[in-house]
This record gives structure tokens, C-alpha cells and sequence, in this order.
């Protein structure tokens, strides 16, 4: 586990708000040299606190292209919860390009799934493939976005800097 210091954290803070900036801003940002910033976001990278970087898309404006599209959140219950039986079910799960987020939970259910369909009819398609044909699914509990009212991708690094 390596040390972070305030710059490994200010960086950390400014590529969750914008992981496009090019390497010269972002280095003015946190007030080191381009190639300080450079060095530091890679032995971020390779310590893995700096998983991946990708595009945020609008969900609103994907949906005034492709049509408006159904987020549900669904709660998994398995009737055997052995590893072997949460590993198998989850290698399905993931497996699923609507699936967007899957979360081994407890106590309650086992797993709690976030997903995207572009309508009800691609849900039930879903939902018998990944659910009813699953002879281990003894529960699931649907519920259906109505508005989004919050949404982000941040860790909240404040509590982390304030150590310093």
C-alpha cells in the first residue's frame, strides 16, 4: 500500500471531475511541474487507485436519440447462497450489457443490480433470461426509475486530504 500525500489526493480529486484534462492544466491545478504530474498519475495508475477513465455520457440526451430507455434497480435473492452459488450467479450477471452495476449485499438480499433496457418487453427478455431460467433465484424485487435525481461517480476525498 503506497503513501498518498496532499498532491496524490488533489490529483486524484481533479481527474474524478474531469479525467480529460491534459496533462500541462492538470499539473497547474495541483501546482507541480508537468513532468512531477505526469510521474504521479502514473504510479497512481499502477497502484491501482486509478482504475480506468471513461466517458460520462447524459442519460438524457442518449435517450432523446435512442428513446427514452428504463432504468431499474433489482434486488436478487438466491435460495442457495454457497460462494460456488453467488460466484456462479454473478458471473452471469456481469456477463449482461444491461447490466450496469452489480453488488454482492447484506444483510437482505444477495445481490442488488442496476439496469438499463431501452423498454419494459427488453426487461422481461432480460429478466426470464438472467432471473427465471436461474433454477438458484428464489426472489427478485424490481423497482423502476421514475426521475433521477442524483447521479455521480466520485469518491468523496475530502475526509482523506483533511488527514494531512
Amino acid at each position: 500500500m503506497m503513501e498518498l500525500d496532499n498532491i496524490d489526493w488533489e490529483l486524484l480529486a481533479a481527474l474524478q471531475d474531469d479525467a480529460s484534462l491534459p496533462n500541462q492544466e492538470l499539473a497547474e491545478r495541483v501546482h507541480v511541474s508537468p513532468p512531477t504530474c505526469l510521474r504521479r498519475v502514473r504510479r497512481l495508475r499502477e497502484a491501482g487507485l486509478i482504475e480506468r477513465q471513461v466517458a460520462v455520457l447524459s442519460e438524457d440526451a442518449v435517450a432523446a436519440q435512442l428513446g427514452h430507455g428504463l432504468s431499474a434497480i433489482v434486488e436478487v435473492t438466491l435460495d442457495r447462497q454457497g460462494a460456488e452459488h453467488a460466484d456462479a450467479f454473478e458471473r452471469r450477471a456481469v456477463a449482461e450489457p444491461a447490466v450496469t452495476q452489480c453488488w454482492r449485499v447484506a444483510p437482505g438480499p444477495d445481490f442488488v443490480l442496476i439496469l438499463r433496457v431501452p423498454d419494459m418487453p427488453a426487461y422481461q427478455v432480460l429478466a426470464e433470461r438472467l432471473f427465471t431460467q436461474d433454477a438458484n433465484v428464489r426472489n427478485v424485487k424490481a423497482f423502476f426509475a421514475t426521475r433521477r435525481a442524483k447521479f455521480g461517480t466520485a469518491i468523496p476525498l475530502d475526509h482523506a486530504r483533511a488527514t494531512f
